[in-house]
């Protein structure tokens, strides 16, 4: 007897649909820089404290991607990069994404309020806000500089950690904040330069697409040039000691070395694979990991210079 081919069902989603709604490769760097501000701020915080902020920090980023994939779905759906993730490939629907983003971002701001205090908890909805709504819905449809204003959004993690030990804002966290802040553009415009078609398909403005690839090397250059003075202004004003101002020289030099054949190379064709714009893009991420590891590092082991 002839046979039929078994009708397909999509499965419902699992647990995997929804930890990928958090973004959790993203994430870790989040927490990671959280971690380490925490780890770095004079004084001390009890453990299971200090656990339930830097908890807070991750639950609170998961969120807000949760929310931006919900908003963003049409487009994840159109570009090669993010086309198999939950909601373009229908695991999940909109509804429960944008309600599981929710329960997530209001739930570890009030968690932060009740078990740190409300200034971080204060700067966590700030920062979910942000990223969800002034980046996600407002920044990133409407302007190349996108990445530039909304750099801030991952900028916020380590400044929380430190309020969470400290209980106020001082000039170290603003520049932890400010060295996260500058150093996104070249992060993010490096990948950009590889993934401008996806970008362009969806009409997302990014700068590759609306300015050209020659102009975003410059940003690039600009910035990775910006970066340096500003890696070791901690060390600079006594607010760390060697270990990390070392470091910083070093990491922050390497940048830039990373960056100077990205900013003076021009395209060579459609079989062009991008590896000096790979090359950096890989390095940066590599590059926050060591210089915050470094600034804890300096702390545990000479005391972290000034309490400033």
């Amino acid at each position: 007897m002839p046979t039929t081919a078994p009708a397909t069902t999509r499965l419902p989603a699992d647990w995997r649909d929804f930890l990928s709604l958090t973004k959790p490769r993203v994430m870790s760097l989040v927490v990671f820089t959280g971690l380490c501000g925490l780890l770095a701020a004079p004084g001390s915080i009890n453990p299971i404290l200090g656990f339930t902020a830097v908890l807070c920090i991750a639950i609170g980023a998961g969120g807000a991607a949760a929310l931006n994939q919900w908003w963003e779905a049409d487009i994840d759906a159109g570009m090669k990069r993010t086309s198999r993730r939950p909601l373009p490939q229908g695991r999940l629907n909109r509804t429960d994404a944008r309600d599981f983003g929710i329960m997530l971002s209001v739930g570890s701001v009030l968690v932060m309020g009740l078990a740190i205090h409300w200034l971080a908890a204060a700067i966590l909805a700030v920062s979910i806000l942000y990223y969800a709504v002034v980046y996600t819905i407002w920044l990133k449809p409407r302007t190349p500089q996108n990445i530039v204003i909304g750099g801030g959004a991952g900028a916020f993690p380590p400044l929380i950690g430190w309020i969470a030990v400290t209980g106020h804002i001082t000039p170290m966290p603003l520049l932890l904040f400010a060295i996260i802040f500058f150093w996104t553009p070249p992060h993010f415009w490096a990948l950009a330069l590889f993934v401008q078609t996806d970008y362009a398909k969806v009409g997302i403005p990014m700068l590759p697409v609306v300015a050209g690839e020659a102009a975003t090397r410059r940003q690039i250059l600009l910035y990775s040039i910006v970066l340096l003075p500003l890696s070791l202004t901690p060390w600079w004003i006594g607010g760390t000691g060697l270990i990390y101002g070392l470091s910083a020289l070093v990491l922050s030099g390497l940048f830039l070395v990373q960056a100077l054949p990205v900013a003076f190379r021009r395209k060579s064709g459609d079989d062009d694979r991008m590896k000096p714009e790979k090359r950096l893009f890989g390095y940066s991420i590599l590059y926050l990991f060591i210089l915050f590891g470094a600034l804890v590092a300096d702390r545990l082991i000479l005391g972290g210079g000034l309490s400033l």
